[in-house]
């Protein structure tokens, strides 16, 4: 099979294959046939007594469970298990950074402070928090304690749920028993009833799932306002991309994973252990590359290039150039010290829950977060000076991309052109046409699929259709190694209309050329950013997100993660299309909830289709019945 469009991963995949080295392609194709009862999600396992398997042609084999469950209660149970695998990590992720909050509230962490106050006021009032005199670092801690409140279970609906959805939302949410009565009980209330013995009406099990994912939605949207109170707000920066950003002349240290917390403060430190870089030979001392969602959340904020993303994240190492790579948690492969023990390269491990056999293990904390990030950059200056001249292959591709385009940051930029009235120009060019409608473009790359094909297929056949494109996570890595968040792509891709409107936004905002075609909103958890876009414009308009011309896509999804953003995207209304057949097929009942009912029930729903072209013109006719229900 194909394994990649990207001309750096191709070059490292060659490298691979001529030094023997086994990447996550050759694991996937070892695999293979893969299970076709898992691959239609009928094979239960969630007791001793299974696993129990259901014939999937309804033939001569097993119809239930050893439990009596049906073919449609083990599907509805297992996709509930990924929702509820998704939400725990992006709101295990934002309770980090509310402790992170906590403990410089309380003198308890010196790398840390404010550094976007005027956000941090924004939220305060958002979430009704009174200043009352009170000190920054005094309302930093009442911040903290009221999002640690949102993980633990009360009776009054999420804070960062009712104050961010529309009014008609929050009311559908109730009529359907769809508010999650807290973060982490949400989690536990899925794993609660899918279990044996519980919850065995395949309805009632998605009707738990989708609640979840709400709470995906609001652990999500609290991560993103206190990564931004305590690291900044994103405003335009323009970086580089793809494997060609690592440097021979420098010790190239990749941060890795989702949280900031870590890589802010290594960037910090970066350039005061300059001097010791140089000393033990690297001119150019430490070059910071990303991986993943820690890269994205480190490119966005102060433009440290993008190097590859998740699935390409042993290719890093085939370089020859790579001397650390410092990992927090998430979409990192068990692999990675494999694949380094056949170069120098220093895999480091910092969190207590995400240790790696292989690795060296620094444990991170708040409290001595600057000493702990030097200890790291001295590993990777040692390991610099192993390094193999020979092994040293680093491919010449690199691209420009923009980031940066946070929800503020695109309503300042409106504001350039009508400063009264800042989503006015964007309804205005929905209402006329120029812009078609929006997709959010986020999710993951995914082996079974030729790395970038469908992402770089799908968006280019939208903003031909004058689709405004917003991107995060592994999508906007994608976009920024194949070029495609630039001037120029705009130019050459975009339909007329979507292409007039991003140009005058660029000319206003000073750039003399067009915005790029796509517009990088942050990593994975940042998607709510989006949704905050939808949410204005729609209360703006005295109308539901579920009316809007507003969908979403991940043509390459992959991980449990992307299955939680997915469906409460569905749940927030929007035409969510995914570009890899999930593990429902064996149950219709499923499969028609998800891609009909949904849309009865909620006004978003679910469309699989994994060609692209077929993709994009589903998702256009969806903006088209949008836009004609409201008369534009």
């Amino acid at each position: 099979m194909e394994r990649s469009i990207s001309p750096d991963s191709i070059l490292m995949l060659k490298t691979a294959q001529a030094g023997g080295v086994t990447t996550v392609w050759d694991r996937y194709e070892a695999q293979l046939p893969q299970c076709g009862f898992g691959e239609t999600g009928l094979c239960c396992r969630h007791c001793l007594q299974g696993p129990c398997r259901i014939d999937p042609f309804g033939a001569t084999g097993p119809k239930y469970g050893i439990c009596g469950a049906s073919a449609d209660v083990i599907v509805a149970r297992g996709l509930a298990r990924s929702i509820a695998g998704g939400t725990s990590s992006h709101s295990a992720h934002a309770k980090h950074l509310a402790h992170t909050l906590l403990k410089f509230s309380r003198d308890e962490a010196p790398d840390y402070g404010i550094k976007d106050q005027a956000k941090f006021y924004a939220v305060l009032d958002r979430v009704g928090i009174q200043r009352d005199g009170k000190s920054d670092q005094e309302l930093a801690g009442d911040l903290a304690r009221l999002a640690l409140d949102e993980f633990s279970e009360r009776e009054a609906p999420p804070v960062w749920l009712k104050t961010t959805i529309t009014p008609a939302r929050m009311q559908k949410f109730e009529q359907l028993g769809l508010v999650p009565p807290g973060l982490d009980s949400a989690v536990a209330e899925v794993m609660h009833r899918t279990t044996n013995g519980v919850d065995a009406d395949a309805v009632n099990i998605l009707l738990g799932g989708i609640k979840c994912a709400v709470g995906d939605y609001t652990g999500m949207y609290l991560g993103t306002d206190l990564s931004d109170i305590l690291f900044g707000t994103p405003t335009p920066v323009m970086a580089s991309a793809n494997l060609g950003t690592l440097k021979a002349d420098a010790v190239n240290v990749a941060v890795h994973g989702h949280n900031p917390v870590l890589s802010e403060v290594i960037l910090a430190q970066a350039e005061a252990l300059r001097a010791e870089a140089v000393a033990a030979g690297a001119p150019q001392g430490i070059n910071l590359v990303g991986i993943c969602c820690t890269g994205l959340e480190v490119m966005m904020r102060h433009g440290i290039p993008s190097a590859t993303n998740s699935l390409s994240q042993e290719l890093a190492i085939l370089t020859g150039a790579l001397d650390a790579a410092v990992v927090d948690y998430q979409c990192i492969m068990p692999s990675l010290p494999t694949v380094a023990s056949q170069y120098h390269t220093q895999i480091i491990t910092t969190m207590p829950i995400a240790k790696i056999t292989g690795a060296t293990h620094i444990e991170f904390d708040e409290k001595q977060a600057g000493e702990k990030a030097r200890q790291i950059l001295r590993l990777a200056i040692e390991a610099f000076k192993k390094r193999d001249p020979a092994k040293v292959n680093i491919p010449p591709v690199t691209n420009p991309a923009m980031a940066g385009m946070s929800a503020e940051t695109i309503v300042k930029v409106l504001a350039l052109v009508n400063p009264d009235d800042p989503l006015k120009p964007l309804i205005d060019n929905m209402v006329n046409g120029n812009i078609l409608g929006v997709c959010l473009f986020a999710g993951c790359n995914d082996v079974k699929i030729t790395q970038d094909k469908n992402f770089v297929a799908l968006v280019k056949a939208l903003v031909a259709e004058n689709v405004l494109i917003l991107c995060t996570g592994c999508a906007a890595g994608s976009f920024a190694r194949h070029g495609l968040l630039t001037s120029a792509a705009t130019e050459k891709y975009a339909g007329a209309g979507l292409k007039a409107v991003l140009t005058a936004l660029g000319q206003a905002a000073g750039l003399g050329a067009p915005l790029p075609m796509a517009l990088h909103t942050g990593s994975c958890v940042d998607n709510t950013r989006a949704a905050s876009i939808a949410t204005a414009i729609a209360n703006k308009l005295g109308v539901d997100v579920s009316q809007l011309p507003v969908v979403a896509t991940a043509p390459e999804a992959a991980m449990e993660k992307a299955v939680s953003i997915g469906t409460w995207a569905v749940a927030m209304g929007l035409p969510t299309h995914v570009g890899v057949v999930p593990p429902v097929t064996g149950s219709p009942l499923v499969v028609q909830v998800l891609t009909q009912t949904a849309k009865d029930l909620l006004g978003g729903y679910f469309i699989v289709e994994p060609d692209s072209q077929a993709a994009a013109a589903k998702l256009v006719a969806a903006l088209k019945e949008r836009r004609a229900g409201l008369g534009i």
